[in-house]
């Protein structure tokens, strides 16, 4: 495996961790569907979470949330509307970013509540 994905698998495990440790109940872990991907689905308080994970070795240079672009978000809203369809899932959606920068032996995590709305059409 890659050294970044490598990092990036880590990453994700670091965060399901640490959602776990918030009373999230984790549903699905890198769920793909084709072409569609989501890294870690959730629910708490009734809601479905979908959590985007970046993870890098550095913020120096720029913050890992600054890879969520428009087509990113647009992918990620378009891969929850399929599973929420393929599954009957009546509930509200909330979207997270969970950014980790590596640090020694952990990480440091920024755990963005309702990140972003899904665009209208």
């Amino acid at each position: 495996m890659a050294k970044h994905n490598d990092l990036g698998h880590k990453g994700e495990e670091f965060a399901v961790k640490y959602l776990k440790e918030k009373g999230y109940h984790i549903r699905e872990t890198n769920w793909r569907d084709g072409k569609l991907e989501l890294d870690i689905i959730a629910e708490t308080d009734n809601r479905l979470i979908i959590a985007e994970v970046k993870t890098r070795y550095s913020d120096y240079i720029s913050q890992p949330t600054d890879a969520i672009t428009n087509t990113k978000i647009r992918n990620i809203v378009k891969a929850t509307d399929h599973y929420i369809k393929m599954n009957n899932i009546d509930k509200e959606v909330r979207f997270d970013i969970i950014s980790l920068v590596k640090q020694q032996n952990s990480f440091k995590i920024e755990h963005i509540e309702d990140a972003f709305i899904a665009p209208v059409n």
